[in-house]
This record gives structure tokens, C-alpha cells and sequence, in this order.
């Protein structure tokens, strides 16, 4: 079924995403800034890796509205507080949220944006959700790590990557202090997921 973009439930949606995006953009701009007073700044990094990406989306969004350029688009939403003081609440409640995108909101746009005969845009939604996903399994995994008080620590000799100069140390716990730049245990990361990869 065809429809006028200007009168579409497309449209609104996308101006849902966008907001919603952008949204999550602060939020983890807001939990990075907490976790690098903690001194987590693997977290950190986490954090606005992910923060720029949903930065990128919003733009995907925001694109596919220019037809509309210089309109008002009137939507409804519910968007999360997360105000959480630990970075193991945080960690749980992106992953929660990004499922959400995924499995639902995005899921249900690309629907109905194909529905109404935009292939384009419905791409645009599907694709995006798929990366919604790959950042709720990264903030789980870091979530289990945090939890497990592995995020510095493991059962296992690992390597070991600092985030500042690429130092590899190999051993079960990473640096305190790293032994080329001197930073803190808290830039090292798992070799296996950086730069935030998971194989």
C-alpha cells in the first residue's frame, strides 16, 4: 500500500527514532563521564564508542526526513531514566534498552515502513536494529564481566590490551599500572574484544 510520506506513520516514526537515538546518545555520553570518575575507562570508552554510533543513526533518521525540511512533527514516546550510581545498573539497563530497539521498535518501523512503500527507509530501520543488537551484547557482556568482578581479573592466563599505547601483557589479571604509559589497570582491556569486538 502506497501513502504520501507527509501523512505517513513512517514519518513519525522516524522522528520517534531520531529522538530516541538521540536520547541514548546523552545517556551514554552521561554514564561515561560516571565511569571515568570511577576510573573504569574501558567502560568509558564503551560507553562512547557506542554513544558516537548512536549519534550516526540518529543522522540515518533525521536524513530520511528532509522532504519534510521546515515542518514540526508532533510524536509520543517513552524514553528511560537511567540515573543509576553503580556501572553494573547502567551496563544492564543499555542492554535492555537496546534490545527494545531491536526486538521491537525497529523491528515494528521496518514493518510499517514497507507496508506504506518505503523500502528504503524500512532497510534503514532493519539494519540499524541489527546493530541494536550487536550493542546489547556488547553492554551484557561488559554487564557479567562488572558482575563477576572479571573485567580486570580472570580464571585464565588472557591477554591483556591497554587502550592508551596497545601494550599486551599476558596473565590473569591485567596491569595495575601499565608499564609503558603508565596508565591504570582501568584502560586495559580483554585482547579478544578489542576494539570492542566480540568473536
Amino acid at each position: 500500500m502506497g501513502i504520501a510520506f507527509a501523512e505517513s506513520q513512517t514519518r513519525e516514526n522516524l522522528m520517534r527514532a531520531f529522538a530516541g537515538e538521540s536520547q541514548a546518545r546523552n545517556r551514554y555520553e552521561f554514564a561515561a563521564a560516571q565511569a571515568k570518575k570511577q576510573k573504569l575507562h574501558v567502560v568509558e570508552a564503551v560507553f562512547r564508542f557506542t554513544a558516537d554510533q548512536e549519534k550516526a543513526h540518529a543522522k540515518v533518521y533525521y536524513n530520511h526526513l528532509k522532504e519534510l525540511c521546515g515542518d514540526n512533527i508532533l510524536v509520543d514516546g517513552r524514553y528511560p531514566i537511567d540515573l543509576y550510581d553503580d556501572m553494573l545498573s547502567h551496563l544492564k539497563a543499555a542492554q535492555h534498552n537496546e534490545y527494545q530497539e531491536w526486538e521491537h521498535e525497529y523491528a515494528r518501523f521496518g514493518d510499517i515502513a514497507a507496508e506504506e512503500g518505503f523500502n528504503r527507509i524500512a532497510a534503514s530501520f532493519r539494519m540499524i536494529a541489527e546493530v541494536e543488537k550487536t550493542h546489547g551484547d556488547r553492554f551484557g557482556h561488559f554487564a557479567r564481566l562488572v558482575e563477576r568482578d572479571e573485567l580486570f581479573h580472570a580464571k585464565v592466563p588472557l591477554k591483556w590490551m591497554c587502550l592508551k599505547c596497545g601494550r599486551i601483557h599476558e596473565g590473569t589479571d591485567a596491569p595495575e599500572i601499565c608499564p609503558i604509559c603508565g596508565h591504570n589497570q582501568g584502560y586495559f582491556i580483554r585482547l579478544d574484544m578489542a576494539p570492542f569486538v566480540m568473536g
